[in-house]
């Protein structure tokens, strides 16, 4: 197994956001996470990518336990992460951003094929090599982000809501790039809201309410399911 997190419990000072949690990842596997707001979905995330720490449970990267290892070291196991809200340095340009990307030595060494892959998969962002971060559009920004995570050369991706804030029509090419992503080898970890989309694109899923999995499964047997249907895809 690519990643497994066992039975993790997270929290906030005295508040518990995840109970009991565990997931896996396949290699060249996407695995959607859904739920409502608040449910624990991006505590998840950053509980995988070392920002919060287990309280219980552990996080196993190919074997090698990362529950105490730190933050700034879990990128060394093959983890990115792509944050909700972008996290972009604004007033630096696009491959200033891009290159903040590949400071691990590993990432470092191929960072010139490693940026020509990102430029091909997002055009736009060689074009605006140049421009400041901040002046690009939600979606460009967006791609941005993507690419930031794909210069770290991960083996499992993780994305926190990458469609949120983005055009319908933007929103339908953002899946895509996440299918090509895992074309070309990368496993993906997609938390999202648009329950619908990720679902269509998901090789496992599983559904996280109140801070705990209440269903997995194959996306197909779940979106037959009476009271995910009805939840969560308005059926």
């Amino acid at each position: 197994m690519l990643l497994e997190v066992e039975k993790i419990e997270v929290g906030y000072g005295d508040a518990t956001a995840l109970w009991d949690v565990s997931i896996s990842v396949k290699p060249g596997d996407i695995v959607s996470v859904v739920g409502p707001n608040g449910a624990g979905k991006s505590t998840l995330v950053n509980a995988i990518a070392g920002i919060l720490r287990p309280r219980k449970g552990k996080v196993v990267i190919e074997g090698s336990d990362v529950s105490k290892v730190p933050s700034h070291r879990v990128c060394d196991y093959g983890i990115a992460i792509v944050p909700e809200g972008r996290r972009l340095f604004t007033e630096m340009t696009v491959l200033d951003n891009l290159l903040l990307g590949a400071y691990r030595s590993a990432a470092r060494a191929d960072r010139g094929s490693t940026l020509a892959e990102v430029f091909e998969l997002f055009p736009v962002l060689k074009d605006r090599q140049d421009s400041p971060a901040g002046s690009l559009s939600g979606g460009q920004q967006q791609m941005l982000a993507i690419g930031r995570g794909l210069m770290a050369k991960p083996r499992v991706l993780l994305m926190d809501e990458p469609s949120l804030g983005l055009s319908p029509l933007i929103v339908g090419e953002m899946f895509k790039i996440i299918q090509m992503i895992n074309e070309r080898g990368v496993a993906v970890l997609l938390v999202e809201q648009n329950v619908n989309k990720a679902l269509e694109i998901a090789h496992q899923a599983y559904v996280i309410e109140q801070g705990r999995v209440t269903a997995s499964g194959l996306p197909q047997v779940l979106i037959n399911d009476p009271s995910i249907r009805e939840a969560y895809l308005g059926l």
